[in-house]
């Protein structure tokens, strides 16, 4: 039987030989009626990225914006600047997105937001959303 497979980078098994990187397989041929044995390549995984949520902080009348400020950099990482930005757009707009991640990323940080507020007696509510696609 010839080979007639494109093995990678070139490689070519000697005659007689089998690569047992590749898995072989037996088949019948429809025109003989007898069995042969044919190559078997199997398809790499198809990857799928995970769907993503968003973090969204709400707006209360009694947790003070150092504190949001402080939520957003320790457990967001985000620097001064774009925690006031955010804190403002929470402030102003009734609710601001903290962050985008997999789910539970996403359901982690809401809860540690959420347990850590609770700790200081401020009622600051963190939840999780589906990012609009």
């Amino acid at each position: 039987m010839q080979d007639n497979h494109q093995y990678p980078s070139g490689h070519v098994p000697a005659r007689g030989q089998q690569d047992w990187h590749y898995p072989r397989m037996t088949a019948i041929d429809p025109d003989t009626d007898r069995e042969v044995e044919q190559d078997v390549l199997t398809a790499p995984p198809e990857m799928e990225l995970p769907p993503l949520y968003i973090v969204v902080l709400f707006n209360d009348d009694y947790t003070p914006m150092e504190f949001v400020i402080q939520v957003l950099q320790q457990y967001f990482a985000l620097d001064l600047d774009r925690a006031t930005e955010v804190m403002l757009t929470v402030h102003y707009r009734g609710k601001g997105v903290a962050g985008v991640y997999p789910r539970d990323i996403a359901e982690t940080k809401a809860q540690q937001v959420n347990h850590y507020a609770r700790s200081q007696n401020h009622p600051l509510l963190c939840q999780i959303e589906p990012q609009p696609q």
